[in-house]
């Protein structure tokens, strides 16, 4: 009985032994950057293929996405990036990381990257990124991972392939090529409100996409952003959405449609006019 017994301990202490070792080879592998969607997904993208995020991360890739169109990136381009910040951040912008990387794709200060407070900024971070990858010599026919991996120069090169669809999926919704493909949850009670939700919308629109022709649309607090067709109506819709959480955002209409935060989906808007012609974005009036 005595030498079963210790049969079974030595047995239990090898699986111990092999498990922790098992996790160890996964976070070699993935450069020391596990950070994986947590379980409180409040962010739905679906685009021939579903992907889950939380209302950080959905910013930070609508963010990216914008950035690379209004750079004049073609569509492969905004794949790389997101899988690359997918992989370096988990779409975070992180304060710190390996050495002195920091922020969306783990850039150093050390390295040229910028300073500190620069590459913290996720829209200079991104600009910074696609800077980098226009310059590496013919990147579009490379994979992902290997269009990435001429960027960051990461210890595990591969690691980025294992996030390519999730970027083309995210990267369809974003830049309009699907019909209400961003579905965020977003709390009732908003960090901003009223002028100061709108003003910050309209400032990151700005930023993001270089667009300066918002106006307040009529019977609304919020803005009306110009659609040229329905696939820049989508691109704004939907970046609206991802925006949502930090920017107060109550309601946004399009084509008929409308997402609003209380339901979290996208339906038939009943009570408002079919056009495709702006996005219609109410904000939380002020309590």
């Amino acid at each position: 009985m005595r030498v079963r017994t210790r049969a079974i301990v030595a047995a239990g202490v090898v699986v111990a032994v092999l498990a922790v070792v098992g996790i160890w080879l996964v976070a070699r592998q993935v450069g020391g950057n596990l950070r994986l969607p947590v379980a409180g997904r409040t962010c739905t993208v679906e685009a021939d293929g579903r992907v889950r995020l939380d209302a950080d991360q959905m910013a930070n890739a609508a963010t990216i996405a914008a950035i690379g169109v209004q750079r004049k990136m073609p569509e492969r381009a905004v794949v790389v990036a997101l899988a690359t910040a997918y992989q370096e951040s988990g779409l975070r912008n992180l304060s710190s990381g390996d050495r002195d990387s920091l922020g969306l794709f783990q850039q150093r200060p050390s390295q040229g990257w910028g300073t500190k407070a620069q590459i913290s900024d996720p829209r200079y971070a991104t600009n910074r990124f696609y800077a980098a990858l226009k310059r590496v010599r013919g990147w579009e026919e490379l994979r992902v991972t290997e269009a990435a991996q001429r960027v960051q120069r990461s210890a595990f090169p591969e690691a980025y392939e294992k996030w390519a669809d999730e970027s083309a999926v995210l990267t369809r919704a974003l830049l309009g090529e699907a019909t209400g493909a961003v579905a965020c949850s977003v709390g009732s009670t908003p960090v901003l409100r009223g002028e100061a939700a709108t003003a910050a919308l309209a400032r990151g629109l700005t930023l993001d996409w270089g667009l300066r022709e918002t106006a307040p649309p009529a019977d609304l607090t919020g803005l009306a952003v110009p659609a040229a067709d329905l696939r820049h109506g989508w691109r704004y819709a939907h970046w609206l959405v991802s925006h949502a959480s930090d920017n107060g955002v109550k309601r946004v209409r399009f084509a008929g449609l409308e997402w609003t935060a209380r339901g979290g989906t996208w339906s038939r808007a009943t009570d408002a006019p079919a056009t495709e012609e702006q996005v219609l974005a109410e904000v939380f009036a002020d309590a």
